[in-house]
């Protein structure tokens, strides 16, 4: 239990970076890499999660 707990929060610790590198891009730059604003918090808690 407590093992899943310490691996949900270093997956929120990701997620976070993750949500925040992406939001510093552009629109353009979003949408060369074929994603929009929307996407962000999906994708950001994709990546984090493996």
């Amino acid at each position: 239990m407590l093992l899943s707990i310490i691996r949900f929060f270093q997956a929120w610790k990701r997620y976070g970076v993750a949500v925040d590198e992406l939001s510093h891009l552009s629109d353009r730059e979003l949408a060369d890499i074929g994603i929009t604003r929307s996407d962000i918090p999906r994708i950001a808690w994709e990546q984090a999660r493996h």
